[in-house]
C-alpha cells in the first residue's frame, strides 16, 4: 500500500491549498468569529467548493459527483485543517454522502446525492447524546406510527447544526436496532439550541418531541443498519483525523518559522538544543500521524472490511499529535502564544474541539485495543 499521493491527489492538494489560502484562511475564521456569524460558515464558500467538485468527492458520477474516494477527501480536509477552514465539508460531503451511499435507498440517493454534489444542502449528523462520545448509547427512539414514525429524544453538539438544512439522526427502532432517519430541522416538535464552541464553530443541540416522520424518512437501503452505522462512524473518524493532522502540521510549521525568527541573547532560539529536541520529537510524531491517516483513508477505499482498526488508530494518533503540536507551539512561542495576535492559539483551540468529535484519543485508543482482541 502506497502512502504517496497520486498525481491527481497532488493536483487536488495544490489546488486546495492555493484556494483556501486565498478564500478560507485563518483571517476568514477570525472574521466569522468577530462578526458572530449565526451559522459559523460561509454559504458562498460552500457554493464555490461545489463548483470545484469538492462537494461531490464521495458522490458517484451517476448522481453528479466526481467519486474520487476517501483518500481524496482526506487531502481536502488536511488542507482545511492547515487553514482552519470552517465549512460543512465534513458534515455534508463526507458524512452525509457516506450515510446515503451506505444506507440510502435508490430513491433517497437520487434525491439527495445530487444536492450534496451541487452544494445545495447542508447536512448535520446527529449522533451523540451524552457529554462524551458513546455511539452505542442511543436513547432517541423512533416508534412506528401508521406508515411513518414518531421521533423522541435529544442530540448534542451536531456539527454545522446551526446552518443545517437536513439532519441525519441516529435512533433506535422498536427492534432496538440503531437506524438513521432524515429529519427536517424546522419540523414541528424540533427545538434547536445553537452553541459557540471555543474554536469559533457553531454546532447545535436538538430536542425531538414526538416529531412525525414519513415512512421514507428511514434510510433503509442497508442490509444491516447497525453495520452501516459503524462504517459511517469509521469513515468520519478517518476524515476528522485528516483534518486534525493538517492542524498539527501547520502548527508545527508556524512554530518553526517563529523559532527561526526569534532571537534571545543575540542568537536565534532555533539554535537552542532543548527546542531542537522538542521540534525533532514533533516531526517524528507527525510522520507517524500522516502514515496512519493515509493508511486509514486508503483502506476505506480499497479494503473497507479492514478499515475499523486503522480508522480508530488514525483518530487516536492524529488527535493526540494535533494537541501536542499546538500545545508545544504555544509553549515555544512563549507568553505571546497565548495572545489573540498570534494564530497558534486558534490552532490549539481547533485541536481541542476537533479531537472530541466522534471520540477523543482515549476513546479511539480503546477501540484499537478492543479491535485487537484486548
Amino acid at each position: 500500500m502506497s502512502f504517496i499521493l497520486s498525481e491527481d491527489e497532488q493536483m487536488l492538494r495544490d489546488a486546495a491549498r492555493g484556494y483556501l489560502a486565498e478564500s478560507a484562511s485563518v483571517s476568514a475564521l477570525r472574521s466569522l468569529r468577530d462578526s458572530k456569524d449565526p451559522i459559523g460558515f460561509s454559504r458562498d464558500l460552500w457554493a464555490s467548493m461545489a463548483e470545484m467538485g469538492w462537494c461531490g468527492v464521495l458522490v458517484p458520477e451517476e448522481h453528479g459527483g466526481v467519486e474520487m474516494g476517501f483518500a481524496a477527501a482526506g487531502v481536502i480536509l488536511e488542507e482545511m485543517g492547515r487553514h482552519l477552514t470552517s465549512s460543512p465539508f465534513l458534515s455534508t460531503a463526507v458524512l452525509g454522502a457516506t450515510a446515503f451511499n451506505l444506507s440510502g435507498t435508490d430513491a433517497q440517493k437520487s434525491e439527495y446525492l445530487p444536492k450534496i454534489a451541487g452544494g445545495e444542502i447542508v447536512i448535520g449528523l446527529a449522533i451523540d447524546e451524552k457529554a462524551r462520545h458513546k455511539p452505542e448509547k442511543i436513547d432517541t427512539r423512533a416508534v412506528k406510527d401508521g406508515n411513518g414514525f414518531r421521533l423522541t429524544g435529544a442530540k448534542r453538539f451536531v456539527g454545522c447544526g446551526a446552518g443545517a438544512d437536513l439532519l441525519i439522526v441516529a435512533a433506535r427502532t422498536e427492534d432496538d436496532k440503531i437506524n438513521l432517519f432524515l429529519v427536517d430541522p424546522r419540523a414541528n416538535g424540533v427545538t434547536r439550541t445553537d452553541r459557540r464552541t471555543l474554536d469559533s464553530h457553531v454546532p447545535a443541540d436538538f430536542q425531538f418531541d414526538d416529531v412525525k416522520l414519513d415512512g421514507d424518512a428511514l434510510l433503509s437501503g442497508a442490509d444491516d443498519s447497525e453495520q452501516a452505522y459503524r462504517q459511517l462512524l469509521d469513515a468520519g473518524r478517518a476524515a476528522q483525523a485528516a483534518e486534525s493532522h493538517g492542524v498539527a502540521v501547520q502548527a508545527f510549521e508556524t512554530t518553526l518559522e517563529y523559532l527561526k525568527g526569534r532571537e534571545q541573547f543575540g542568537v536565534s532560539i532555533a539554535t537552542f538544543q532543548g527546542l531542537q529536541h522538542r521540534a525533532a520529537h514533533l516531526y517524528g510524531e507527525l510522520e507517524l500521524s500522516q502514515s496512519l491517516v493515509r493508511r486509514a483513508l486508503t483502506t476505506l477505499d480499497t479494503q473497507p472490511s479492514q478499515s475499523p482498526l486503522w480508522c480508530a488508530a488514525a483518530k487516536a494518533k492524529a488527535t493526540a499529535v494535533s494537541r501536542l503540536s499546538t500545545a508545544e507551539g504555544i509553549q515555544m512561542h512563549g507568553g505571546v502564544g497565548m495572545t489573540d495576535e498570534y494564530d497558534i492559539g486558534l490552532y490549539y483551540k481547533r485541536a481541542q474541539a476537533a479531537g472530541e468529535f466522534l471520540g477523543d484519543d482515549a476513546f479511539a485508543a480503546g477501540e484499537v485495543a478492543r479491535l485487537s482482541g484486548y
